[in-house]
């Protein structure tokens, strides 16, 4: 469930992890959106800021105590946005790749940085509507944002925390690559010479979570970021 607010003219979208009938409010996506923000301004990679709040939500007439994630509307005054797969599909060159064509529409760096962020959180939902271009006279790719279906989204109990390999790597979508988040990092073209990750980035990334979510969770989630991050380093 989704919802968004317009006060004082800016617009706001209210996002809850994941909600079922019978199981209320679950999951810990709000939780992996803060972790990708905080990682994304590490990196210095363009990205929708969220924030995380407490809040009673409303459901079908239930009030529910959980927490949402919060961000503000991307576009600037004026701009229309747009799918990628759309955009792609209308202004490709005949046969034209995916990435040839966000290389000539001068978008190389944005791409890198995607492939790069996908592999160290391993993001399975980077499909081609969860990347959009703005236009307002020109275009220009939207900065990054949905990273919900990332980390360990698919733990629901302290068991299959232990056993989650936080290494394997799984199949994903990936619009703008392989399914693998691993063979895409073969694809970037520059490896990043400043904005670097080092052991003290746990302390940032993991600010404040401590009361909602389990030890085991946090030391899975740095142990796959700082993991993943030397095998990006080693290649």
């Amino acid at each position: 469930l989704k919802a968004y607010s317009d006060l004082e003219g800016i617009k706001k979208y209210y996002k809850l992890s994941a909600y079922d009938v019978n199981k209320g409010v679950f999951g810990h996506e709000c939780i992996n959106e803060i972790i990708a923000d905080r990682l994304q301004t590490l990196l210095g990679i363009e990205h929708v800021s969220y924030q995380l709040i407490h809040a009673d939500i409303i459901v079908d007439e239930k009030a529910i105590d959980t927490y949402v994630c919060v961000s503000e509307d991307f576009k600037k005054p004026g701009e229309s946005k747009i799918s990628f797969e759309d955009f792609f599909q209308i202004y490709r060159n005949t046969d034209e790749k995916e990435l040839d064509f966000c290389v000539r529409m001068g978008w190389r760096k944005q791409i890198d940085d995607m492939l790069l962020l996908d592999y160290l959180i391993l993001n399975r939902d980077r499909h081609g509507a969860n990347l959009e271009v703005l236009k307002n006279g020109t275009y220009r790719l939207a900065p990054l944002y949905d990273h919900g279906l990332s980390l360990l989204f698919s733990c629901e109990t302290e068991q299959e925390l232990k056993e989650y390999d936080v290494m394997q790597d799984k199949k994903v979508q990936c619009f703008v690559g392989s399914n693998s988040t691993l063979s895409n990092l073969s694809l970037i073209s520059k490896k990043r010479s400043s904005q670097k990750l080092d052991e003290s980035a746990r302390g940032y990334l993991l600010y404040g979570l401590e009361d909602i979510t389990s030890s085991l969770m946090r030391e899975k989630i740095w142990d796959m970021i700082w993991r993943r991050w030397n095998v990006y380093e080693s290649m």
